[in-house]
């Protein structure tokens, strides 16, 4: 059983979120952009998002300031989230403007705010579940979709939540995390993207 929960630590880990985010955005807006138009926006945000900081992480774990993927200790992850926060604010200048891609450009906005809070925590010697700030944004972003497209897809949000469940399972399994960490994450992932969702619904 921990061997499969920890299947979920993987697909879901934050650093695939922002690619997760951009194709349920596309799905529900696949009538709007050609296919060129959404291949060389996934190319650019694959490299921003994964291929950058997965560069960042083997410097770093090279020059041993990280000791895993997941990032565990808390003074192992300012780095990373001081990084990732300056990724999110170039993405939201160069590529996803507020004009062309609108929902997803609030999106990232709030994962800016969350990843801030995660950040500020760790000096007060909190840590939050990454893992659970970033799949609790994505539900919540897929469900302000779901609303204001009217797709009435009856079956994503369901879903997300029940992957909200397995990843939350996941990291308690592997003892990653506490029950107040992982809450801690569902509120920092959440409350940003419930904000911004009064924006543009």
């Amino acid at each position: 059983m921990k061997k499969i929960l920890s299947i979920f630590s993987y697909i879901f880990h934050p650093l695939f979120t922002p690619i997760q985010a951009c194709f349920f955005y596309f799905l529900f807006h696949i009538a709007d952009y050609t296919v060129e138009q959404i291949s060389t926006f996934f190319l650019q945000i694959s490299i921003i998002t994964i291929a950058t900081p997965m560069a960042l992480y083997y410097l770093l774990r090279y020059t041993g300031k990280v000791d895993s993927i997941m990032i565990s200790d808390m003074e192992q992850r300012k780095i990373p989230l001081i990084f990732q926060s300056f990724l999110i604010i170039l993405l939201l200048r160069k590529t996803i403007s507020l004009e062309y891609y609108p929902e997803l450009h609030f999106f990232f906005l709030g994962a800016l705010f969350s990843t801030l809070f995660a950040l500020g925590l760790l000096y007060t010697k909190t840590k939050a579940s990454l893992h659970m700030l970033a799949i609790s944004a994505l539900t919540v972003f897929v469900f302000g979709l779901n609303i204001h497209l009217q797709m009435g897809n009856i079956y994503i949000v369901p879903f997300l939540l029940l992957m909200n469940g397995f990843v939350a399972s996941s990291r308690l399994v592997m003892q990653a995390h506490t029950p107040k960490e992982l809450i801690i994450g569902l509120l920092l992932g959440s409350i940003p993207q419930l904000a911004f969702l009064f924006l543009w619904l």
